[in-house]
């Protein structure tokens, strides 16, 4: 009987032990690592860094801007460029000598220079962009730095021994608003197609309204486990910054 009940309980401490050591492996706390007056990255999970920088504008003051940096084996990718040269340089800077990484891609999700203003930074440092046929077509229209690589519909590119999808889903905030998932952590960079809990609308000037809510429910049905979210600008969070801006833009 002493036996049993040895094993009960050594069986239970052994579940104890591993729930635990479980629980700790998927728990991470983010946190500010890096900081200047032009630009701020925030690590949110072991391999995934949120670089802000920022944009002054009349309508909305002094805007801080969202990109995502991912990384695995000393390689990383980043998702939208800083919001001019100077920042971008910082941020390669960074990823250099404090990552000790290399930087294979560099993807602007739409044309706006929240997603692609320090673009020639990248380009300078030989680092090449991929971005949705019709980005690299506005960025002609607009006389702004234009990506080198086009994808028709998504594109899969390697960082070490994981890879990263970029991919069009349909007009929402621009015509040409792509988002990157990163499937190994299932993270996924909504840039301006996604709103952070609470927002406004924001700048429409180029948008599609009506077609928003449905672009953003293809998103949510192709990446359903998806567990961080981070939007283009704002607090990053998960699933329900889907259902947020899908409700926001109902109905218009």
């Amino acid at each position: 009987m002493k036996d049993t009940i040895k094993n009960i309980f050594a069986i239970f401490f052994s579940f104890f032990i591993l729930s635990c050591g479980s629980q700790k492996k998927d728990y991470f706390k983010a946190k500010e690592i890096y900081k200047s007056n032009s630009l701020i990255i925030t690590q949110i999970s072991e391999n995934a860094f949120i670089h802000t920088s920022f944009k002054k504008t009349d309508d909305f003051g002094n805007v801080p801007c969202n990109g995502l940096i991912v990384k695995d084996n000393n390689e990383t990718i980043v998702f939208d460029t800083p919001t001019n040269d100077k920042s971008s340089e910082e941020l390669i800077q960074w990823i250099n000598e404090r990552l000790h990484a290399k930087i294979n891609a560099v993807v602007p999700t739409h044309f706006h220079d929240d997603s692609l203003g320090g673009l020639l930074a990248f380009h300078k440092n030989k680092i090449p962009s991929y971005s949705y046929v019709k980005t690299i077509e506005l960025a002609k229209e607009n006389n702004f730095v234009v990506p080198e690589n086009s994808f028709n519909d998504s594109v899969i590119l390697k960082v070490g021994d994981k890879a990263i999808i970029a991919k069009y889903f349909g007009e929402g905030h621009t015509k040409d608003n792509t988002v990157g998932y990163f499937p190994s952590e299932n993270i996924l960079f909504g840039g301006c197609l996604l709103k952070e809990l609470e927002a406004g609308k924001g700048y429409l000037g180029d948008a599609n309204v009506a077609a928003w809510p449905g672009t953003v429910e293809k998103v949510k049905k192709e990446y359903p486990n998806v567990k961080i979210v981070v939007p283009g600008h704002g607090d990053y969070g998960d699933g329900r910054l889907l259902d947020y801006t899908i409700t926001l833009f109902k109905g218009q």
